[in-house]
């Protein structure tokens, strides 16, 4: 895997901001619960192409279903912000 623009956010030698998620693939045709996380500031791996995170705002988990386009960004940047007053 070559380092995106993404990746390179942070510090080059820290590297990128990998979590240790536990991800379950299903046999065709059962359906996998979706991953319950507040690692926010994880980053989006290829192998979570599929999977469906539910990502933790500070308030509520938000579903977020990985794409290919996501690859490389982190987890927090698709789970929608709401306010504290609403």
């Amino acid at each position: 895997m070559n380092p995106t623009r993404a990746l390179l956010a942070r510090s080059v030698w820290k590297g990128p901001n990998i979590v240790p998620l536990p991800i379950q693939r299903a046999a065709p045709g059962q359906k996998v619960p979706p991953i319950k996380t507040q690692a926010r500031s994880a980053t989006i791996l290829p192998n979570f192409v599929g999977l469906v995170f539910q990502v933790h705002n500070g308030k509520i988990y938000h579903d977020v279903a990985i794409t290919e386009d996501m690859v490389g960004h982190k987890l927090g940047e698709f789970s929608a912000y709401v306010s504290i007053l609403s």
